[in-house]
């Protein structure tokens, strides 16, 4: 990866002012220089964050929105516990928060994640060997921080006076474990209770050039949701809906405080927390297919009175939680084959030791049948430590049985 010097990224900072169209490459530089060696994983409370925010804040200045941070600023300073669930020392991060002033009603959130793993020495790497190695994260989360810079932009220079405010912010903390959009919900900078949606951007920047699924979950949270999106799937995107509200990532966060939400997301990968997640992996015209839908959405909705909030079941998380057992593989939330599609396997955990590759499709775990993720989950709470047991899945055209301990 290339390295930026401080100069350079606040130089470039003001190099693309004055565009409403959305800009393939004015987005692939927001993600070179996000995730550049320079700024060290962009790690939360780190020095290369700073550079992070330094970048952000620029971009928001140059555009012109109006800060809606703490003290007429765009920063929102909060505390936070690194490591793993918050065991480790504490420390000092920052919301960016910006606004655009429609004197409208309501707002609309747009908002994804900034910070990333650093230097890996934070615990969630799944590279085998992660300390201090930096980690870029272009997809996780630069991908999603371009997508809210350019959706600023565009809303800010489109010459149109939407029927709902704009509310953009870029969380820190997300990686701990959202401690950056779950101080905003507590201390927001704006009365929540106006507040129609919140758009949640994570991981938007590997787009399949052949499927071209797009993942959307939050889908229960509002009436309009669905039939809109069907309405919005095409051939340059096929949106795959999830209704659960809740969900590892910022959006979560507003959920909970009754707001509906939309979380959008390209899938899984193999360089997913590890450090090969770098800029050359992006496909920028698939991110820019996605930001355009979204502004689809936003305009559609844009006379519509404030949305009803839905509570959603959230299945998939209370499943989560009674996890015994890790296989160590990263599922696909794209796939439309039955079973549990892999989109990655973890360096030293028990599918690599048993030979699981990437693209394998686990059909059946022990005598429990895997038809989709849900049932992989509910598999998993089966089994214990130490436990092995047999393991079918489809390779190309065949069937293979693997054995596999826990």
């Amino acid at each position: 990866m290339r390295k930026y010097s401080l100069v350079f990224i606040c130089l470039i900072s003001f190099s693309s002012a004055g565009f409403s169209q959305l800009s393939t490459k004015t987005i692939q530089t927001h993600i070179k220089i996000l995730a550049s060696d320079s700024l060290e994983g962009r790690g939360t409370g780190s020095a290369g964050e700073k550079l992070a925010i330094d970048y952000i804040q620029n971009q928001w200045k140059q555009i012109g929105l109006k800060p809606m941070g703490n003290v007429n600023s765009f920063t929102q300073k909060f505390g936070f516990k690194s490591g793993i669930h918050g065991t480790g020392e504490e420390g000092i991060s920052y919301n960016l928060v910006g606004y655009i002033d429609n004197q409208a009603a309501n707002t609309i959130v747009i908002g994804a994640h900034y910070d990333h793993l650093g230097l890996g020495n934070q615990g969630s790497s799944l590279d085998a060997n992660p300390q201090n190695k930096i980690h870029n994260g272009a997809d996780d989360n630069a991908s999603g921080v371009a997508g809210v810079i350019e959706l600023a932009r565009y809303f800010q220079t489109n010459r149109i006076k939407e029927s709902n405010n704009f509310l953009f912010i870029c969380f820190s903390g997300e990686e701990l474990g959202l401690y950056g959009s779950k101080y905003f919900t507590e201390n927001p900078t704006i009365d929540l209770g106006k507040v129609s949606y919140m758009i949640n951007m994570d991981m938007v920047g590997r787009l399949d050039p052949v499927s071209k699924i797009l993942a959307v979950s939050g889908t229960g949270t509002a009436a309009i949701w669905e039939p809109l999106l069907k309405s919005l799937s095409s051939e340059k995107l096929q949106i795959k809906t999830d209704s659960a509200g809740v969900g590892p990532s910022d959006h979560t966060s507003f959920y909970l405080k009754n707001i509906p939400v939309l979380h959008f997301f390209t899938g899984s990968h193999s360089d997913y927390h590890k450090p090969t997640d770098d800029v050359e992996k992006i496909n920028i015209e698939g991110e820019k297919e996605i930001l355009q839908l979204i502004i689809q959405l936003i305009e559609k909705l844009d006379k519509q009175p404030k949305l009803t909030f839905l509570e959603t079941k959230n299945k998939s998380m209370g499943s989560a939680r009674a996890f015994k057992v890790t296989m160590g593989v990263m599922p696909s939330y794209t796939a439309n084959e039955e079973g549990l599609k892999v989109d990655g396997v973890s360096e030293g955990k028990p599918a690599q030791k048993a030979g699981i590759l990437t693209g394998d499709i686990i059909m059946q775990i022990g005598t429990y049948p895997i038809k989709d993720i849900q049932a992989y989950m509910d598999a998993l709470g089966k089994f214990e430590k130490g436990q092995t047991v047999p393991v079918k899945v489809k390779r190309a055209n065949e069937i293979i049985t693997i054995s596999l301990t826990f």
